[in-house]
């Protein structure tokens, strides 16, 4: 089944090159078929590059999917021309009456900052605090996931003496939770965070599961029971060349950066990449679909038991 998208969403174009099954709104509306309603809180930068990468992920299930796209009202973006987001995206105060299946809440570059000093920071909460009663299951990804994990639970953010930055072996801890299903033990991921999580407290939160960890790069993966709110550390999204292009910017800008770990062959940007993680990212993101949206949502989302 496929996902459905606007169809001049630079998206939908660069996935149809690819021969992702992508359906435009006007025949989605002749099927008999309730979409998932996924709602995506995109805080990156790089919006368009976002919206490609997880529209891609979400793509390849059997399941048809509706994204709505959503910017914060309180923060003026300046990376995305603002024609873009007046055509695809929408705010927070035009959904906050509304619910829906899934929601993924992305990184963004502020993580060196107090949470509270972010200036969309009170607006996030509140998003947050909206899916508690009004979103199925919520994934939580980099700095979205120490935001979700300091909102929900209190778990500090710790500051790293060295950018965790390139891509890293994770080992299954839970190998029988829903959302690790057919992972290979061992599997791959990338990363590119200068802070981490308090590890301490998340062995000792009562209601978070660890399902997968890196001895390098800490807890990658946790979910509550129900996994209505999920929490990845890294960017499995992440396309072939993104870290490349995060490198060779710092380059360019004569920032300290090291070359990022296990990403080129041989450790030589000259060598090209190894993409050894796309499978387990397509793998991730359609357990999540399948099992903790799909399988657990109720068809009615306004007769959903949310509370």
């Amino acid at each position: 089944m496929p996902i459905v998208l606007p169809p001049a969403l630079p998206a939908a174009e660069a996935l149809e090159q690819e021969n992702i099954f992508v359906m435009a709104e006007k025949r989605a509306l002749h099927q008999n078929i309730r979409p998932l309603r996924i709602v995506v809180v995109n805080l990156m930068p790089t919006k368009i590059a976002t919206e490609t990468q997880l529209a891609r992920l979400l793509a390849n299930t059997p399941l048809q999917v509706e994204l709505t796209f959503v910017r914060t009202g309180s923060h003026q973006s300046k990376n995305t021309p603002e024609s873009h987001l007046q055509e695809f995206y929408t705010t927070f105060d035009h959904i906050r009456q509304q619910r829906f299946d899934g929601m993924i809440i992305t990184g963004a570059p502020v993580e060196q900052m107090p949470f509270e000093e972010v200036d969309y920071w009170q607006e996030l909460c509140e998003i947050m605090d909206f899916s508690k009663n009004n979103v199925w299951s919520t994934l939580h990804v980099c700095w979205g996931a120490q935001a979700g994990l300091y909102y929900h639970f209190g778990i500090e953010k710790v500051p790293l003496s060295q950018k965790m930055f390139g891509v890293f072996p994770h080992k299954v801890i839970r190998p029988s939770n829903p959302l690790v299903r057919g992972f290979d033990e061992t599997f791959f991921a990338p990363h590119s965070r200068h802070t981490g999580i308090c590890e301490q407290q998340v062995e000792n939160c009562p209601a978070l599961r660890i399902l997968a960890k890196s001895q390098q790069a800490g807890i990658f993966l946790m979910s509550t029971d129900s996994g209505r709110q999920i929490f990845v550390t890294g960017h499995p999204e992440y396309d072939k060349l993104t870290l490349d292009t995060e490198y060779r910017r710092d380059v360019d800008k004569g920032l300290p950066i090291e070359i990022p770990q296990n990403y080129y062959y041989n450790n030589d940007p000259t060598q090209g990449v190894n993409f050894c993680w796309r499978s387990h990212a397509h793998l991730l993101y359609s357990n999540w679909l399948n099992y903790y949206v799909y399988q657990t949502t109720p068809y009615d989302l306004e007769a959903a038991p949310f509370n």
